[in-house]
């Protein structure tokens, strides 16, 4: 806080300073006398004739004070260089000088002027007083304020007083040898014209600086950083190319001012002799005018040639006009400003909600007010999809059939993208109709969203005509839809047109990732193909996914499906020997590779093996065991695994509940079988044709008919055949089929 009270006292004294100067001039010009409440205003600072007298034979941009040593003087363009002033707090944050220079301001000799060279000469005795200050008080460290101030007051009188005599040569006099009468030494006089030649250059750099920002910001620079950004240009090379092309504008601009300026100069001066030859009675007026210099006239053809290669033909303008018009499409066009009541529709358009009958009114209204092309149309859509997504869907599809919005094949392919990805088949459909009726076709985009959305919601046919079609075009299928299609055949249970596929990428070089081969490997195992699963997992070896525990498991399922407990034991015990530890899951697989053969004694014996090696049998293991004993008929046993699943924390398995329906049926236990019919009907869309057929045909074993006609219902409305093959030969089987109404397979 004190150094800023400090600076600001110090600026006032700076204005004090420049006050009494001012006053000082006043009394020796005679021409107005300026009050103490004038602050700021020095109209009267000096006067301006004699000013303009003492500048008359300088040029330059600079002061004319040179940089004198104690030697010998030096010239104004002298290359002696000083440490940029930095923006002290007396200085304003623009430093508002003339285009061209300086000193011109500083000699103006006119009254009505405007305060523009005031000003100039306000900043220059300002940085003057404050540079000055710290040199006298280095000089002279031990004196108060006061008395510097009073020293910096009789510098700037004098320096004023010997700029108001308009004698140059008489001050670089004065600097040369100290004249009779002059208290200033001659080490003074460097050190003023030193600070003055140093507070000029500082402004000159200032006014440049100003002129340099709005360069930079003229609308052909920022036209060509807007198309060097777009071919790749970035950072520093950018803000380089940047200031070099504003520099350039700059230099242009100097150079066409400079001969506006001359043209002026030699018309005023042509208008003078003319006058001057009317009273002198000389020489013709029109002799006169043939003496005007200007600049020499091209005669004939202009040629550019750039590497030899000549761009004067006339063909060139018809590459130009092409560029040209290519430039309209790779060059964005800007969107129209939205002002006014334009304005207050288009906030009413984003503030409505999708189903709203007023949209179709507010949009007509806007495009009366705006007259919109396609730019402006996107620049809706665009905030319609930050605020209001919902309707940004709704007016994007409307917009399809907008001529002004000039409609391409990408506006479709961005729509159903996005429908695809929430799996909006409905939607999607209606827009391929809307391509197909305006006669577009659609594009490799297009067709690999349709693979992607046909592949999850399980729709094989349409997933392999867009899979197709996409071929058809001529585009190769990426990874992505090559994963789709493969996930579309696994879920249909075409795994063998899957694997296909994963050697078509091969061929291709592209590596299948290792969920693919998992999901292939899983639906091998379900099916009980060993030899399709061997061959997966091979192929997984050779592309560098070693075996682990995972696809040891399918493969020991895959022997549980088959019915081969040897070869599955087999498996079993080289996944030990490789090193990895089975697991709840792979136990359970091993155990029902051995309930296929009813292999209990060695099923049990694998369990006390695997418990010394700390195993702890989970629920996928007791479901296994719960299964098998339930076929056995072994209800206690049974139950009490179930309470072992119980004390683990968690419910029943949905398999575990069927094992228990069926064996409870089978058992005659009615309570105990409507309670399992009541939590299998609760979950039925979970069940599949395998569980729907055991839960029938236990029901139908123990004498619950009524429960195994209302277990058929629910079966053909989910779609599933009541009945499995493998029970025709039983006579016995369709007997009681008959007594239900149901007809059997051979009688349908």
């Amino acid at each position: 806080m004190r150094s800023l009270l400090a600076r600001e006292w110090e600026y006032e004294e700076n204005k004090a300073i420049v006050k009494v100067s001012s006053n000082q001039i006043s009394k020796n010009t005679n021409k107005r006398r300026v009050t103490h409440t004038i602050m700021f205003y020095r109209n009267t600072l000096i006067r301006r004739h004699k000013i303009n007298a003492l500048f008359k034979s300088t040029a330059t941009l600079q002061l004319p004070f040179p940089h004198v040593t104690p030697h010998r003087i030096l010239h104004p363009s002298s290359t002696t260089t000083f440490q940029s002033l930095p923006k002290y707090f007396h200085s304003t944050r623009v430093t508002r000088l003339s285009n061209n220079s300086l000193v011109p301001l500083l000699n103006n000799t006119h009254q009505n002027e405007d305060n523009n060279g005031d000003a100039t000469m306000n900043e220059f005795l300002s940085r003057f007083v404050f540079i000055m200050r710290k040199r006298v008080t280095e000089s002279y460290p031990e004196s108060d304020k006061e008395t510097v101030r009073a020293m910096l007051l009789v510098i700037v009188e004098k320096v004023v007083a010997e700029l108001e005599k308009g004698g140059l040569d008489n001050v670089l006099g004065v600097s040369a040898a100290a004249s009779s009468g002059d208290f200033f030494s001659e080490d003074l006089w460097n050190t003023v014209w030193e600070v003055s030649n140093k507070v000029l250059e500082d402004m000159n750099k200032e006014r440049k600086k100003e002129k340099m920002k709005e360069f930079l910001q003229c609308d052909e620079v920022k036209e060509m950083c807007r198309f060097a950004g777009e071919v790749g240009i970035r950072g520093d090379l950018l803000r380089e190319l940047r200031f070099k092309w504003a520099r350039e504008k700059m230099e242009e601009h100097d150079f066409y001012q400079g001969l506006e300026r001359m043209r002026k100069e030699a018309a005023r001066a042509e208008d003078g002799e003319s006058v001057e030859f009317e009273v002198g009675g000389g020489v013709e007026e029109k002799d006169k005018k043939d003496k005007v210099v200007e600049l020499p006239k091209r005669k004939g053809k202009i040629k550019y040639k750039i590497y030899g290669l000549d761009l004067s033909d006339q063909k060139w303008e018809q590459v130009a006009d092409k560029i040209h018009e290519a430039g309209k499409v790779m060059w964005p066009e800007e969107a129209k400003p939205i002002t006014g009541k334009c304005k207050l529709v288009n906030e009413k358009i984003e503030g409505l909600n999708a189903d709203d009958d007023n949209l179709l009114t507010l949009l007509a209204e806007w495009m009366e007010l705006l007259q919109p092309s396609r730019v402006d149309w996107i620049g809706l859509l665009d905030r319609l999809k930050q605020k209001n997504p919902p309707l940004y869907l709704k007016v994007a599809e409307m917009l399809l059939t907008e001529d002004s919005f000039q409609t391409s094949i990408s506006d479709y392919s961005k729509l159903i993208d996005f429908y695809a990805k929430e799996n909006r088949v409905d939607d999607v459909e209606k827009l391929l109709k809307k391509m197909k009726e305006k006669g577009i076709l659609p594009d490799a985009t297009i067709a690999s969203a349709l693979v992607h959305m046909y592949s999850k919601v399980g729709n094989l046919e349409q997933a392999n005509e867009a899979f197709e079609s996409l071929r058809s075009y001529g585009f190769q299928p990426d990874i992505k839809v090559y994963n789709s299609m493969i996930m579309a055949y696994v879920t249909a249970g075409k795994t063998k047109d899957g694997e296909t596929l994963t050697r078509e990428m091969e061929t291709r070089d592209i590596k299948p990732t290792k969920e693919i081969y998992l999901a292939l490997l899983r639906s091998y195992s379900q099916k009980g193909d060993v030899t399709g699963v061997r061959r997966i997992s091979l192929t997984m070896e050779f592309a560098g996914f070693k075996q682990n525990l995972e696809t040891s498991t399918l493969l020991i399922e895959a022997n549980a499906h088959a019915g081969e407990p040897d070869q599955a034991r087999t498996d079993f015990n080289t996944m030990i020997n490789l090193g990895h530890k089975p697991d709840d899951r792979c136990t359970a697989g091993m155990i029902a590779a051995y309930q296929k053969k009813n292999l209990l004694d060695e099923a049990i014996e694998l369990l006390l093996e695997l418990e010394k090696d700390g195993f702890e049998p989970g629920v996928a293991t007791f479901s296994v065991l719960v299964d098998w004993l339930g076929e056995l008929q072994l209800v206690d046993e049974a139950e009490q695994l179930l309470g072992k699943i119980a004390l683990l924390g968690e419910a029943p398995p949905l398999k575990v509940q069927v094992s228990l329906c069926a064996m409870y049926a089978k058992a005659g236990n009615e309570k105990k079988v409507l309670q399992s019919l009541g939590i299998l009907e609760a979950r039925k869309d979970e069940l599949g044709p395998v569980e729907f057929e055991r839960i029938f045909c236990s029901l139908i074993a123990g004498g619950f008919e009524q429960d195994a006609r209302r277990i058929c219902t629910i079966m053909e409305a989910r779609g599933f055949t009541p009945l499995n093959p493998n029970f025709n030969a039983s006579k016995q089987h369709k007997m009681d089929l008959a007594k239900l109404g149901v007809k059997s397979p051979s009688m349908r």
